[in-house]
C-alpha cells in the first residue's frame, strides 16, 4: 500500500488538494475520509467539488440527508455518516448504488461503513496538528490510486513530506 503525507495549514489549502486530486478521479472511484470533527473532510470535498466542475455554492455536507448528488464533468455522490454509529443492513442497498455505481463518490466518516468500502480506493485521514494545520495521510488502496498518488505528489510537491 502506497502513502502521502502532507501538511495542510488552511481551508484553502485543503481544498487545493481536493482540486488537485479532482483530474485524476473517474466514474467509480471512491475516496474514504476520515478524521475529528472540523478536521478538513467537508473542505477537501469542496476541492474536489471545484475541480469537477461543480459550483462551490451547491456543495455543502449533507449531514441531515446523508447524501448529495453534484453534476459536474462526472458525478459526485457526497456521503455524511456522521449521524449513523454503523450502518444498517436495510441501508446498505441504497448506499452500494454510490459505492459501486458510475459517481465519483466521497465518503466522510467513511469508518463507520467498515468493511462494505470498496477494496479499491483511497483513504484520506485528517488529524489535527494546529488551530488551522492538518496533517493529512493518503493511503492507496489498489494499484490504480498508487499511480494517482505517484501523480499528486508530481503535481504538488511542495505540499508532501
Amino acid at each position: 500500500m502506497k502513502r502521502l503525507q502532507g501538511r495542510s495549514h488552511s481551508p484553502d489549502q485543503t481544498q487545493a488538494l481536493g482540486a488537485a486530486l479532482a483530474p485524476w478521479l473517474a466514474a467509480g472511484d471512491c475516496v474514504a475520509l476520515r478524521g475529528d470533527l472540523g478536521a478538513g473532510k467537508t473542505e477537501f470535498v469542496r476541492g474536489a467539488a471545484r475541480g469537477l466542475g461543480v459550483p462551490l455554492e451547491l456543495v455543502s455536507s449533507p449531514t441531515f440527508a446523508l447524501v448529495h448528488e453534484y453534476p459536474g464533468r462526472l458525478t459526485l455522490a457526497h456521503i455524511d455518516l456522521y449521524r449513523l454509529e454503523t450502518v444498517s443492513d436495510d441501508f446498505l442497498p441504497e448506499l452500494e448504488e454510490y459505492l459501486y455505481g458510475p459517481y465519483v463518490t466521497l465518503v466522510e466518516w467513511a469508518e463507520r461503513l467498515g468493511p462494505h468500502l470498496p477494496e479499491a480506493r483511497l483513504e484520506i485521514s485528517f488529524t489535527w496538528a494546529g488551530e488551522q494545520e492538518r496533517r493529512i495521510l493518503l493511503e492507496a488502496r489498489g494499484r490504480r490510486w498508487e499511480g494517482i498518488l505517484d501523480h499528486l505528489r508530481a503535481d504538488i510537491p511542495d505540499f508532501f513530506y
